[in-house]
């Protein structure tokens, strides 16, 4: 892979009156008058973490403030891999530590393209959480039940969510762009007790009718007791049938008051899934402790969140991101939830709502940074910015153009963070570092705590060398099980077949002599032309910074006992893929790669196969242009895309 990527230049340095006032240095100072260590920088702190995770996470435990009763003699009973326990003897509720503040302080600000905004107080949450929690206790909803949500990004969805975790029984969402078969693998794997969702959703100026496909889910799980319908859009003509509940109806009770039952620290919360690309989607289970302990640490340590900051992030309730974002009731924090397209209208409408709303730290994705730079908008002209502190990115790797944009066209002073982890364990591998610098094409940093490595494929650990992301000691947020796999065999196939008691996380990086980490893509997904790895990182980044190109994929093709690039793009509106266009992409991937990373041809498509989470799928279109099956259509958002490439002339090797 390029090595040239090293020679990645320094982009910011955070000043020291900041560095000085981050939640992080109060940390640092912790652990140092504890432990009696002389700790000044991230990288002391870090090798301290994860050679002594357990005084580290004890440490995290006591610092957060956690609401929780028991007793537990270790922090960490084992270090086995799958099966650790942390903190056995300790009981808490969930719910309660996202509700812990029950004030005047704004808890969420909910932005949409269907309804006026809405606004709640940490107060105000705490009442309709109540409510809602009463509501489901007069259905029938007990400890260990499952609510499924088909729901948009709102208020509606957290008061749910935070209900359901009240009661010990388990919440899991997915996003209403989400089709029928998609949503029906994965709730009908669950055999969830209640449904809720909302009429219809606006995206993009559009009206999408989401209640028939509840409906039919309702008719078709057979376990679904109940279907719970949000009147969300106000569509005409609609009504709630006699065998539904309204929102309303689950919320009636206003005088309802809290009773937060105390559960075991991994008491199962969360049920998330995996993109399902290879197969039914895998139904992952999340512990209570583990999820609030790993996202304090985030949003206070990485984040440097404190209750006077404003927090976004532009996702659905398909993406762990929204966990993530939820979490940050924890810390007291206003959260902005937007449901609708980042682009509608135009192109600024969430730096407008960054302005408005005075956002702190705003999450996005590579993808809407590069759709900012194509078409040469700079926020800075047009908003005020001043209240930013931050910027977040995930999904896939930023690359040195999206960098470069940002402290050109944003801010230049601020802290632009490239975060990487998954739906895994609902948080962070690598992620952002307050106190450090920011490099162009880099992760700041390995998450504290999160003893990450890279090894080759004979399990030997390499340093400075791409190799695969490896975690080789035990983390509270990971997973507590799969669904309906009681003895592990889905859970540890999926994590530790290639490295014994090792988790293998699936993506190719590299840590850097800066201690950051670079990310060249999904290991499974790796191109080899001529026997050189290459990520398909490399090449996106270059290409989608073009004006001219909105998307692309890239795949290696098998021919004659090896391996050719091809690259499919999506131009720009009223663009032509021509010879001319054709030689810049490669003077492009020339200048910014290398010649290693020049595809042996270029093919214009009208879209990219995406999964339903946003992620590229770089396997179904190499299975198709090779002849093999796609094995799970529904766990695409777009699968009429992959018919273009089944008999593509171009790619003919005779």
């Amino acid at each position: 892979m390029n090595s040239d990527i090293q020679n990645n230049k320094l982009l910011w340095q955070p000043s020291d009156e900041r560095i000085a006032g981050t939640n992080l240095t109060s940390f640092i100072k912790l652990v140092n008058t504890r432990f009696n260590k002389s700790f000044k920088q991230y990288d002391e702190l870090y090798d301290w973490s994860v050679n002594n995770i357990e005084d580290f996470w004890q440490t995290i435990l006591d610092d957060s403030g956690l609401v929780h009763t028991g007793r537990y003699d270790k922090v960490l009973s084992s270090r086995t891999m799958p099966g650790a326990k942390w903190f056995e003897g300790t009981k808490l509720n969930f719910a309660e530590n996202l509700l812990r503040y029950n004030d005047n302080g704004e808890a969420i600000v909910a932005y949409s393209e269907s309804r006026k905004p809405v606004r709640l107080t940490y107060q105000e949450l705490n009442k309709q959480v109540a409510s809602c929690t009463a509501g489901l206790r007069r259905l029938g909803i007990c400890k260990g039940d499952r609510v499924a949500a088909y729901m948009p990004n709102i208020p509606e969805t957290i008061v749910l969510m935070l209900a359901v975790t009240s009661i010990g029984a388990l919440f899991s969402s997915c996003s209403p762009d989400f089709g029928y078969l998609g949503v029906k693998d994965r709730f009908g794997q669950i055999e969830p007790k209640l449904l809720v969702t909302v009429d219809a959703y606006r995206y993009g100026g559009k009206i999408h009718n989401v209640v028939d496909r509840a409906r039919r889910l309702h008719n078709e799980i057979g376990s679904i007791e109940h279907l719970v319908i949000v009147q969300f859009c106000d569509t005409d003509n609609f009504e709630i049938d006699k065998n539904e509940l309204g929102w309303n109806d689950l919320l009636h009770d206003s005088t309802a008051k809290h009773s937060f039952e105390q559960f075991d620290f991994d008491h199962p919360v969360y049920i998330l899934y995996s993109s399902g690309t290879t197969g039914v989607p895998k139904c992952i289970v999340h512990g209570a402790g583990g999820t609030l302990l790993q996202h304090y640490k985030e949003h206070n340590l990485h984040t440097n969140l404190n209750r006077d900051d404003v927090l976004f992030y532009f996702t659905t309730c398909g993406w762990m991101m929204w966990n993530w974002l939820v979490g940050a009731l924890f810390i007291g924090t206003t959260i902005v939830l937007y449901d609708g397209s980042p682009v509608f209208p135009d192109i600024g409408t969430l730096w407008k709502l960054t302005e408005r709303e005075k956002i702190s730290v705003f999450g996005t994705s590579p993808k809407f940074l590069s759709s900012c730079q194509n078409v040469r908008f700079s926020p800075m002209e047009s908003c005020d910015l001043s209240a930013l502190n931050a910027i977040l990115s995930t999904g896939s790797p930023l690359s040195a153009q999206n960098y470069n944009w940002v402290y050109n066209n944003v801010k230049s002073d601020l802290q632009l963070a490239s975060i990487s982890g998954g739906t895994d364990i609902v948080s962070c591998f690598m992620l952002g570092n307050p106190n450090g610098p920011v490099y162009e094409n880099e992760i700041q940093c390995r998450g504290l705590g999160m003893k990450v490595e890279t090894y080759d494929d004979k399990g030997n650990s390499i340093t400075n060398q791409v190799g695969e992301l490896v975690c080789t000691a035990p983390v509270p947020s990971m997973p507590v099980r799969f669904w309906n796999d009681p003895d592990l065999k889905k859970y540890s196939a999926s994590y530790f077949d290639k490295y014994p008691d090792v988790w293998h996380h699936g993506d190719f990086i590299k840590i850097t002599d800066h201690n950051g980490v670079i990310v060249y893509g999904r290991s499974d997904a790796t191109l080899n032309p001529g026997g050189v790895r290459i990520g398909t990182s490399e090449i996106y980044g270059p290409v989608e910074s073009m004006q001219e190109i909105n998307e692309s994929i890239v795949i290696g093709q098998r021919v004659d006992n090896d391996t050719r690039l091809v690259l499919f793009v999506v131009t720009a509106d009223n663009v032509q893929l021509d010879e001319t266009l054709k030689q810049k992409i490669k003077d492009q991937i020339r200048s910014h790669a290398s010649p290693r990373h020049l595809p042996a041809i270029i093919i214009e498509v009208e879209d990219i196969p995406r999964t339903l989470s946003g992620k590229k799928v770089e396997l179904a279109v190499s299975k198709v242009i090779h002849g093999e099956p796609v094995t799970n259509l529904s766990a695409l958002a777009n699968p009429e895309s992959l018919s273009f490439f089944k008999s593509l002339s171009a790619l003919n090797t005779a």
